[in-house]
């Protein structure tokens, strides 16, 4: 199947959204549908045919973001670990947006199933890479080798205890070698065309430079701009696998083999499925909504980093917050939030880092979202938020 095809059955599904879910009189979207007993439970592992044809049922054309975003730029993206944990959120349906930084908020909720859903192809794409590494790596430090073009020490397996930092200083001390590079892309691609995805000649082509760029940089890879100056202080990989949490727990999906494992069988599974889409669009949002309800699923964690700051400056934000009022959310779901820039001195940042990460119950949202709470992007980010200290 080509990727004309999958944009043809995504533009199908714009219009079956616009009948799906109508604007009332009062141009508000309808509260979402009750759940029901489910007619068909998420299975165990999804089979490659049904992952696939879920890629394609949910996903929307690719847009444009100016960012490479193949790693986060998010310092305090662990600061809200230690309060999911209080929270005692786990399990249900995970959404997201990004990289890798997701495969940590997955470590800790342990989601029955995750949607990553960006505007960029390449997200998507760089998931179908991160989905080949992980089944191709029993342990962490495998996964890091391939990542980086390394070779594995004699003994993986024997390096299952070993601490985050020993391994990120194995990958330090490590040259590129330009045969395990190799190596490991060919495996990459291999899987890439065991699982049948359709893509076109570019988007291999941007997988293998993906990976390459990861190989070239290796730890010291930062997020970049494009045709904006990047903000100071964005962090290396090597810094965000060795943050914490507020209470200074390291918290990254590789600090232990136990939540690298857990990340590994979802993917053997296929149960991380990486989509196209517009938070803000008509139809991938809408269309996870409705899976959700088919298998009696709900979201526990949404993870939306700074994207509602693009959306209220688009004027889109409002179709962004039907469209999340439609999901069949838990009473104790959560949105997490990255807060950039030193225009709100928020009493949840912390001092040296440059951003500020920020948790909301997703009912709060949908409620003052409904009463017109939100005319500016500092009424979000100020208004019902959970404290974290």
């Amino acid at each position: 199947m080509t990727r004309r095809i999958v944009l043809a059955l995504a533009a199908a599904g714009f219009i079956l959204a616009a009948v799906v879910f109508p604007r009332s009189e009062t141009g508000q979207q309808p509260p979402a549908p009750a759940i029901t007993i489910a007619q068909q439970p998420l299975p165990a592992r999804l089979s490659d045919s049904t992952f696939l044809h879920l890629i394609e049922r949910i996903s929307e054309p690719g847009g444009y973001f100016d960012t490479d975003n193949l790693i986060s730029n998010e310092s305090s993206y662990l600061h809200v670990i230690g309060r999911i944990r209080d929270l005692a959120i786990q399990g249900g349906a995970y959404l997201g947006v990004g990289p890798d930084q997701n495969f940590s908020y997955i470590a800790a909720v342990q989601p029955r199933l995750a949607f990553i859903l960006d505007i960029r192809r390449d997200n998507l794409l760089q998931h179908i890479w991160f989905k080949s590494l992980f089944e191709l790596s029993p342990t962490r430090i495998e996964f890091l080798c391939r990542m980086f073009g390394r070779l594995p020490p004699p003994q993986p397996d024997e390096w299952r205890n070993r601490s985050i930092t020993d391994l990120i200083e194995y990958i330090d001390r490590s040259d590129y070698d330009a045969v395990a590079f190799a190596a490991a892309r060919d495996s990459v691609m291999a899987k890439v065309a065991r699982l049948a995805m359709p893509v076109s000649d570019d988007d291999l082509a941007r997988i293998q430079r993906i990976h390459a760029t990861f190989a070239r940089a290796g730890m010291d890879l930062r997020y970049t701009s494009h045709g904006r100056a990047p903000r100071p202080g964005y962090p290396t990989y090597r810094q965000l696998l060795l943050e914490s949490d507020r209470a200074g727990r390291k918290a990254s999906y590789l600090v232990t083999e136990d939540a690298y494992a857990f990340l590994r069988e979802l993917q053997l599974r296929n149960l991380v499925v990486p989509v196209t889409g517009d938070f803000a669009g008509t139809h991938a949002l809408r269309e996870i909504a409705a899976y959700l309800r088919e298998r009696g699923e709900r979201v526990t964690t949404f993870y939306a980093s700074n994207v509602e700051f693009y959306l209220m400056q688009d004027r889109t934000f409002d179709r962004f917050a039907d469209n999340v009022a439609a999901l069949p959310a838990s009473p104790d779901g959560v949105i997490i939030r990255s807060l950039f820039g030193r225009i709100y001195e928020h009493p949840q940042a912390v001092a040296g880092y440059n951003s500020t990460q920020l948790l909301q119950r997703i009912g709060t949202f949908v409620d003052e979202a409904r009463a017109g709470a939100y005319i500016s992007y500092g009424d979000l980010v100020y208004r019902g938020y959970v404290d974290l200290r």
